[in-house]
């Protein structure tokens, strides 16, 4: 936290688990150092005390973890009520968003043109309120945050070979400064604290939240002092920012205990909600690792719907013959890393293959619905046919400007060329309801709602307003 912020943030919200008519939430409070504690938080007519997470560059990091009831109807901050829609055994409302940022200059963008679809959100929510959030990927665009260092001004052309213990500690401070001030900046928006004050939010990471193709870079850079020392400040303020915890709390939010893997899964009634990470164990030959697989695999759905964030679509258009031509034109192969990044890839087509057998797996027993971000356009797939159907939905991004409409026609051109992974399981790119292009290049954000035991979608378009609902389940 760099002295550029000042003030405070938050509250803001996260999902912890739902049980016997409870809802388990963490509030995260940023402050100067010089302020003390922050001010009460009544939950349940109890004051809930605070704990500190860390201070970092004269600022503080609280959070007051408590739960509340239906009869609670939310919590008391500062003087201030925040309501909280915490029954969700019936009827339910969750957004999805993903790509709040852009890779150059986001910080210096007028909020109201950055923020304009958060408002949109928030308006919806004063409408008809949220019980969740999820969070898709690159909450913040950190890929600038390397430069004005003199070991990362190059990243990720160029990582010194040698650095020593302290050259890398001051880099790992200087890091850390710069995502917190990333985060800062985007989490104390109105607009997102309107909405992330009152709805509780679960986040899986994506690579801007590290830097642009992490994972996908050369393995000379990410596993050089410098990379690791990048990966580790990324992390950290991953942990403290999207989901209020430090490295102890490591083993109550994710499927590895020891955090190797950040993925994560929460049942809630008639519902579970997946998220592998994508990130922590990625190279250049495998997207996730052994944690990551371990986890996914014990998963076990409890009746009604499952749905799966993957942060990189898991449903998509065959890449194989767009990676040929890449790798022949010499000044386009610094798209190499791009193209890694997807399932889709020829890198990663056994592993994509693995995955749809997972998400099958668990169809046995449950509907299963992606949902995805990353490609800056709004876009659906469907795996299968019938009622066995798995559903991916992708809604990118809330903030990030969209790409130009000739690309999502290339890319819908791409997408007719068809995809089988898995032969008997055919993969379609279809239209959005009501548009007739397979992709949209328009700003969104993605509603799901369950309405009487059925599930729909509605995209909300910068441009175009809200999609027809689609039905994600057609049995009661």
């Amino acid at each position: 936290m760099t002295a550029e912020f000042e003030g405070s943030m938050g509250p803001v919200l996260y999902f912890r688990g739902f049980s016997r008519g409870r809802m388990r939430l963490a509030a995260l409070v940023i402050r100067p150092i010089s302020e003390g504690a922050p001010a009460i938080l009544k939950a349940a007519g109890v004051k809930v005390k605070p704990v500190l997470l860390c201070e970092l560059a004269g600022f503080a990091a609280w959070r007051f973890d408590f739960s509340i009831g239906s009869e609670d109807g939310g919590y008391d901050y500062d003087d201030r009520f925040h309501a909280v829609e915490v029954d969700v055994t019936s009827d339910m409302r969750i957004a999805f968003v993903s790509c709040n940022g852009e890779e150059e200059g986001d910080l210096g963008r007028t909020p109201s043109e950055r923020n304009a679809m958060w408002r949109r959100l928030g308006d919806l929510h004063e409408e008809s309120a949220f019980s969740l959030m999820l969070q898709g990927g690159d909450q913040i665009y950190a890929d600038e945050v390397t430069r004005g260092h003199k070991l990362t001004d190059d990243w990720p052309d160029h990582a010194p070979r040698h650095a020593s213990p302290a050259e890398l500690e001051d880099l790992r401070q200087f890091l850390r400064k710069g995502f917190a001030r990333r985060y800062l900046s985007v989490m104390s928006a109105p607009e997102f604290l309107r909405l992330a004050s009152s709805v509780p939010v679960l986040s899986v990471w994506d690579d801007h939240d590290i830097c642009d193709g992490w994972g996908s870079l050369k393995e000379n850079r990410m596993n050089s002092g410098v990379g690791q020392t990048l990966f580790r400040a990324a992390r950290e303020m991953y942990l403290l920012f999207q989901h209020a915890a430090t490295e102890a709390d490591i083993p109550e939010l994710f499927m590895d205990p020891k955090g190797r893997s950040l993925g994560w899964c929460h049942h809630l009634p008639d519902l579970t909600v997946i998220a592998p990470d994508l990130r922590s164990e990625r190279t250049r030959h495998r997207i996730m690792g052994p944690e990551g697989w371990h986890g996914l695999r014990q998963v076990s759905p409890q009746g009604g719907q499952v749905l799966m964030v993957s942060s990189v679509p898991l449903l998509g258009p065959r890449l194989s013959l767009v990676e040929a031509v890449m790798m022949a034109i010499p000044r386009m192969q610094h798209y190499e890393d791009d193209l890694r990044d997807q399932w889709q890839s020829r890198a990663h087509r056994e592993e994509w293959r693995d995955m749809l057998r997972e998400v099958l797996r668990l169809r046995r027993n449950s509907p299963v619905t992606a949902i995805s971000g990353e490609i800056h356009l709004a876009t659906r797939a469907e795996m299968g046919v019938g009622e066995n159907r798995i559903h991916q939905l992708v809604a990118s991004g809330i903030s990030h400007r969209a790409p130009s409409k000739g690309y999502a026609r290339g890319l819908g051109w791409l997408a007719g060329l068809g995809e089988a992974p898995l032969p008997e399981h055919p993969i379609r790119i279809l239209p959005l309801p009501g548009q007739r292009q397979r992709y949209m290049a328009e700003r969104n954000f993605l509603v799901l709602e369950r309405q009487n035991t059925r599930w729909h979608a509605i995209w909300h378009l910068e441009e175009s307003g809200a999609t027809p609902p689609l039905p994600l389940t057609t049995d009661a």
